[in-house]
């Protein structure tokens, strides 16, 4: 009787739990919605040639061609400098004013011409008023003539000197600033005696609308570097600024100190921030003999000490693709290993879709 009961009881057990709903996992497929499709950008996986890059250091300096050194022609006393280091001057403008003797002495020439020539002026005509009396020969109108056209060429020979040098009367000589630019280089000051035999630079003035970085090239990345390739030049004063460029000239020299080779790199200034002596980082790009599959870098997601991209079929078929990432140059990747040309990546806001598909 107590097994019979046992029993039942083990029957009405398990029909109880018969009847109970049966538990299945569901697999929800992943779909881009249309504010996150709007948010993100596609990219076709295409094969270019490899880019590799070498990073150069050097300088910014003003361009030879476009940079005047100025010099005094008279001894004196500096009586008033009107410019300092740093400042914009136009073509023309005074920088500095000197009283000399040496001024004094070119308007006794010049004075000296003009009454040279009146003299000649006037024994000319002596010579003709003579000559149609009978009184002097032809022999003597040509010697006037000739002492008039030596007078003349020293007047003028001493007109040209002041319009070259800006001379004016008295005994002040103007220093003037021979193009318009910057004052990159002084070495003046105020009552500071010129000698009439200095011939250093007392001023230098440079147009920086366009300057050079100039950089340098170890040895062994001489082989390297060519004319014509593209550069990328950054600076530590605006690191946020890049500034794009071209090799346009290789010094062919190796210079003893640095032991180094130097390269020049052309690059608009229109806005006057780069500026002479400027450290500069100059980012060579030159091509490798090999092609692979290009991306845009941001395509690529690192986690789990692995790289990752979102291959995009359509918004239901997105697959997480792990890659090998051969280098990154800029702003692109070459991957090596896992991705075909043609395939469609997430190239912004990919991350987006990883998280959601791989939490």
């Amino acid at each position: 009787m107590k097994y019979t009961i046992f029993f039942a009881l083990s029957m009405a057990m398990m029909s109880a739990c018969n009847n109970e709903p049966n538990k299945q996992e569901t697999a929800i497929a992943f779909s881009m919605s249309d504010t996150m499709m709007a948010k993100c950008h596609f990219y076709k996986a295409s094969e270019q040639d490899v880019l590799n890059e070498l990073r150069l250091f050097g300088k910014i300096e003003p361009d030879n061609n476009k940079l005047a050194q100025v010099y005094s022609i008279v001894g004196g006393n500096i009586i008033k400098i009107n410019v300092e280091l740093g400042d914009y001057v136009t073509k023309g403008q005074i920088l500095a004013v000197v009283r000399s003797g040496e001024v004094a002495e070119f308007q006794k020439e010049r004075l000296d011409a003009k009454s040279d020539i009146a003299i000649a002026e006037k024994n000319l005509q002596v010579a003709k008023d003579m000559f149609a009396g009978k009184l002097a020969s032809e022999k003597d109108v040509v010697a006037a003539e000739k002492e008039l056209e030596k007078a003349s060429a020293e007047l003028a020979r001493i007109n040209e000197v002041y319009g070259i040098y800006h001379l004016e009367n008295g005994s002040v000589f103007n220093i003037t600033a021979p193009i318009s630019g910057f004052i990159v280089h002084k070495d003046i000051n105020q009552n500071e005696q010129l000698r009439a035999d200095k011939s250093d630079v007392l001023f230098a003035i440079a147009e920086i609308n366009e300057v050079w970085a100039i950089a340098n090239v170890n040895e062994s990345d001489i082989s390297k570097v060519e004319i014509g390739y593209d550069a990328e030049v950054n600076t530590l004063s605006f690191p946020d600024d890049k500034y794009e460029g071209r090799i346009d000239k290789i010094f062919n020299t190796i210079d003893p100190e640095t032991k180094a080779m130097k390269v020049r790199v052309r690059i608009p200034n229109s806005s006057f921030k780069l500026k002479p002596e400027m450290n500069a980082t100059v980012t060579v790009r030159y091509l490798e003999k090999e092609r692979m599959i290009a991306v845009p870098a941001s395509s690529v997601i690192f986690d789990k000490n692995k790289n990752w991209v979102m291959v995009f079929k359509d918004r239901m078929n997105i697959e997480t693709r792990k890659v090998k990432v051969y280098r990154q140059v800029g702003d692109v990747a070459y991957i090596s290993e896992g991705l075909e040309s043609g395939e469609n990546v997430i190239s912004k806001n990919g991350i987006l879709i990883y998280d959601a598909m791989n939490d």
